[in-house]
C-alpha cells in the first residue's frame, strides 16, 4: 500500500512538480499490465474473429437470420426497399406498375405541389443547393429565419430553431437539456429518437404505460423531489398506433409538479386541429402550455429536417450549445423553402386537413366494420391492422402488393411479435374509391392468408 497523498499548500513550482510526479508514479504502479506494456502477440492472436470482422457483427448476423425467415415461397420474400420511380402520393409507380400507396406520410399531398417546386427552384437560384457550413460559422440565410418565424407563429411559441434531421433534433435536444441529476419520463411507445436522446443524456429514464397520465402522476409524486429537472415526453400522434394523448391532463401535471413538458409533433402537425396546427389546436391550448414543441419537416410539410419551438431562452440555448445544431451544416435552402411553402399552402387551403381527416376516418370505419384489429387508432392519419405473426404479416404484405396495394409491415423489434402489423398511412389525396377498394382487397387476402377476417 502506498501512503495516501495529503493535500498541502506548496509555495514553489518545484514542490508542485514533485507532487505531480509522485501522483503519476502511484498511478503507474497500480495501472493494469496491458496499459503499461501493451498486448502480446499471443494475446492478439487469441482475439475472436467476431471482435474485428464486420461480417460477424452480432447485429448483422441477427439481421441475416430474420431475413432468412422471410424467404420461403409462401411468404414472398423481404418487402422492404422497393424502388419507386416517381412522385409518391395516393399512388406510386414501382417497376412498370402503378400501386395505391399507403407507405408514405405525405399527409396533405404537398410533396410535388407546384407552389413548393417553385419555392425550391427560387431558393436554389438565390442561395445554391447548400449553405455549406454550420449556421453558427457560415451565418444565417433569410429563408431559415422566415421558416422559423412561421413555425413559431403557427405553434404559439416565442421562437423556433430548424435542424437538418428530425431524428437528430430529438437526440441532440434531449441529450443537451438533461443530465445525470435529472429524470426523463417518456411514453413506452415513444419514438426511437426520444429513447436515444434520453439514453445519451445520462438522466434516469422511466417509460410509462402508453398515454397513462395517471401513472405519470403517481411517478411524479414518488420521484419528483429526488431530481433537479424532470421532463415528460409525449407524441402528438403516435406513428405506430395512430392515437394521441389527453394533452390537457399532462399540462395539469406539468403545472402541479413543476416539471417540463415536451411534445413530439412529427405526425400531428398538419393532421390535428381544424387548420392543421397540431395537438395544441385540437385541444384549444396555449403555445406556452408546453415547454418544448418538437416536430419534423418531412411529413405534412413535404421537406426534410426537424425543429424545436418554445421560449426565446430555450432556442438561444440550443442555437449556441446543442451539438446537433452547432456541429452540423445548416438546413439546405431547398428544404427550408419547401417547408415554408407547405406552411403557406396549408394555411391557405385548410380543406386539405379536413379531407385528410375524412379519408382517415373512412378507412378506420370500414376496417372496423370488417372486424380488423386496429388497436387504439383514431383514424386521423395512421391506421394499423394488427396481424400478430411475422410470417403471416409479411405474406399478407406481399399478397397485397401483387394486388396493386403498397403497404409496409412493421415487425419486431419495431413492435412486439404479437403486435406486428400492417401500417397504413392515409393522406388527403386518397379517394374514397381507393380506400373502399383497398379494404375489400385486404379482406379477401386476410381471409386467405390469416384464415379469418379479424
Amino acid at each position: 500500500m502506498t501512503e495516501p497523498l495529503r493535500v498541502l499548500k506548496y509555495s514553489s513550482a518545484e514542490e508542485k512538480r514533485e507532487l505531480a510526479n509522485r501522483m503519476m508514479r502511484q498511478r503507474v504502479a497500480h495501472a493494469p499490465r496491458e496499459l503499461l506494456f501493451g498486448s502480446t502477440t499471443a494475446e492478439v492472436a487469441a482475439i475472436p474473429e467476431s471482435h474485428y470482422r464486420l461480417d460477424l457483427h452480432p447485429a448483422y448476423l441477427n439481421l441475416l437470420a430474420r431475413m432468412e425467415e422471410l424467404e420461403p415461397p409462401d411468404i414472398g420474400g423481404v418487402p422492404y426497399f422497393r424502388l419507386h420511380q416517381g412522385l409518391v402520393r395516393d399512388t406510386t409507380r414501382i417497376g412498370e406498375r402503378e400501386y395505391i400507396s399507403f407507405s408514405n406520410y405525405n399527409y396533405l399531398g404537398l410533396s410535388g405541389h407546384p407552389a413548393l417546386k417553385a419555392a425550391v427552384a427560387d431558393a436554389i437560384d438565390r442561395y445554391g443547393t447548400s449553405v455549406s457550413a454550420s449556421r453558427i460559422v457560415g451565418g444565417e440565410r433569410p429563408i431559415h429565419l422566415e421558416l422559423e418565424g412561421a413555425l413559431a407563429e403557427l405553434l404559439g411559441a416565442q421562437a423556433c430553431l430548424a435542424f437538418v434531421s428530425g431524428h437528430g433534433t430529438n437526440v441532440t435536444t434531449i441529450a443537451h437539456l438533461f443530465g445525470p441529476k435529472d429524470l426523463i419520463l417518456h411514453d413506452k411507445l415513444g419514438h426511437n429518437s426520444i429513447q436515444m436522446g434520453a439514453l445519451l443524456s445520462g438522466a434516469r429514464r422511466i417509460a410509462f404505460r402508453h398515454n397513462d397520465w395517471q401513472m405519470v402522476d403517481d411517478l411524479l409524486q414518488r420521484h419528483r423531489r429526488h431530481y433537479e429537472r424532470v421532463v415528460m415526453i409525449l407524441e402528438g400522434v403516435y406513428s405506430m398506433d395512430g392515437d394521441f394523448p389527453d394533452l390537457p391532463r399532462f399540462v395539469e401535471l406539468r403545472e402541479r409538479h413543476k416539471v417540463f413538458l415536451m411534445v413530439d409533433e412529427a405526425h400531428s402537425l398538419g393532421v390535428l386541429g381544424a387548420r392543421g396546427r397540431g395537438i395544441r389546436e385540437h385541444f384549444g391550448l396555449s403555445g406556452d402550455d408546453v415547454d418544448i414543441w418538437m416536430g419534423t419537416l418531412s411529413k405534412s410539410l413535404a421537406s426534410c429536417g426537424g425543429y424545436i419551438a418554445g421560449c426565446r431562452e430555450l432556442i438561444l440555448n440550443l442555437k449556441f450549445n446543442a451539438p446537433g445544431f452547432v456541429f452540423s451544416v445548416g438546413l439546405s435552402p431547398a428544404n427550408a423553402a419547401a417547408a415554408l411553402a407547405a406552411l403557406q399552402v396549408m394555411g391557405a387551403e385548410p380543406e386539405r386537413v379536413a379531407e385528410l381527416r375524412q379519408r382517415g376516418g373512412l378507412f378506420l370505419q370500414l376496417a372496423r366494420e370488417r372486424g380488423f384489429p386496429t388497436g387504439s387508432s383514431k383514424g386521423v392519419s395512421v391506421v394499423p391492422l394488427i396481424v400478430g405473426d411475422t410470417k403471416r404479416c409479411v405474406a399478407l404484405t406481399n399478397a397485397l402488393f401483387q394486388r396493386g396495394i403498397d403497404v409496409q409491415p412493421i415487425l419486431y423489434p419495431g413492435v412486439r411479435e404479437r403486435a406486428v402489423r400492417l401500417r397504413f398511412f392515409i393522406n388527403g389525396t386518397h379517394t374514397e374509391d381507393q380506400i373502399r377498394r383497398t379494404i375489400g382487397i385486404v379482406d379477401e387476402e386476410w381471409r386467405r392468408v390469416c384464415g379469418d377476417s379479424g
